[in-house]
C-alpha cells in the first residue's frame, strides 16, 4: 500500500497547507484594498502573497505526492484564487454602482 504522505513530509504538508489558506485570504483581502485605496504598495503585496501561494501549492503536490488528475485539480484552483477576488469585485462594483438602485430611505426622503 502506498503511503500518500511519508512521515518525514507531514510537517511541510501541514505548513503549506496552512500556507495556502492564508496567502489566498491575504491575496483577497489585498486585492480588495487595492481596489479601494489605490496604492501601488497595495497592489503588489496582493500579487506577492499570490505567489506565495503559487508556491505553496507546488509544495503540496510535492509533499504529498499528487499525482494526475489530483495535480490538474491543485493547479486549477490555484487559477480559481487568481480570478475569484477580480469577479466578486467586478459584481460587487456593478452591483452596488447601479444609479438605478434607490435604499428605502431616500424614497422617504422625496
Amino acid at each position: 500500500m502506498l503511503e500518500p504522505v511519508a512521515l518525514k513530509d507531514f510537517f511541510i504538508t501541514f505548513f503549506s497547507s496552512a500556507l495556502i489558506i492564508m496567502a489566498g485570504a491575504s491575496y483577497a483581502l489585498l486585492f480588495a484594498w487595492s481596489k479601494v485605496n489605490s496604492r501601488l504598495s497595495i497592489k503588489i503585496s496582493a500579487f506577492v502573497s499570490y505567489f506565495i501561494l503559487l508556491a505553496s501549492v507546488y509544495q503540496l503536490t510535492l509533499a504529498a505526492n499528487l499525482m494526475g488528475y489530483w495535480r490538474i485539480i491543485s493547479y486549477l484552483m490555484v487559477i480559481g484564487y487568481f480570478f475569484a477576488p477580480i469577479a466578486i469585485w467586478h459584481l460587487c462594483k456593478q452591483t452596488h454602482d447601479d444609479p438605478k438602485l434607490i435604499t428605502s430611505l431616500e424614497k422617504k426622503n422625496e
